[in-house]
């Protein structure tokens, strides 16, 4: 059975930026040793039908079916130390003594901490989780949207959430932030509680 110090949920904006930034830490000494994936889950996301004009960096026009096949060779290429986990939907979650199984409909994997990065669709549906669903407080009501309650991304101790489904507005940037923000907490934990970020420089 693969087991993972971090096991992202959802190939979108948020899963992908969240697994960006921890990929970038690499060669950090709190860091070099993790293991970390992702199941994509990229066939539900909303970057599917997207199309960006008024996102800062990226060239008018771009389409969100782009930036996900993009963002998946920008992950194997700079971080292949992050498995990507293609054709797979998480189904359930299960809490272990240390850390989680968490079962797609193909595998189970343990992680000692997940995040959930999915949509805020109200046909979300991983069992174990149920019990953290509530009303989207970011949302039209009548479009029935729904988030995991949470404080600042965290759930419970070892789960994450990231993006709409952590309460946030269906905007790329917020989603893309707001992964980010999630990994950054990760790394801070990973170092010891010092406050960390990762930045490349010319």
């Amino acid at each position: 059975m693969k087991t993972f110090d971090v096991l992202i949920v959802g190939g979108g904006a948020a899963g992908m930026s969240c697994a960006l930034i921890l990929g970038s830490a690499k060669d950090k000494a709190f860091a070099k040793d993790k293991k970390i994936g992702i199941v994509m889950h990229q066939k539900a996301s909303h970057l599917q039908d997207a199309l960006f004009n008024n996102v800062l960096g990226l060239n008018p026009g771009t389409t969100g079916e782009s930036i996900l096949e993009n963002g998946k060779n920008q992950l194997s290429e700079l971080y292949p130390n992050i498995r990507q986990i293609d054709d797979e939907k998480v189904i359930e979650v299960k809490q272990l003594p240390h850390g989680f199984e968490v079962i797609t409909n193909k595998s189970v994997f343990q992680a000692k901490e997940i995040v959930i990065a999915v949509g805020y669709t109200n046909t979300f549906f991983i069992k174990g989780l149920e019990q953290f669903v509530e009303p989207h407080k970011k949302a039209k009501p009548e479009k029935n949207r729904i988030q995991l309650k949470n404080d600042d991304h965290l759930v419970v101790d070892g789960i994450y959430v990231a993006g709409t489904l952590a309460g946030w507005r269906s905007q790329f940037a917020i989603a893309c932030g707001s992964g980010a923000s999630v990994a950054t907490d990760i790394l801070t934990q990973w170092n010891g509680g010092e406050h960390t970020k990762v930045h490349d420089k010319i």
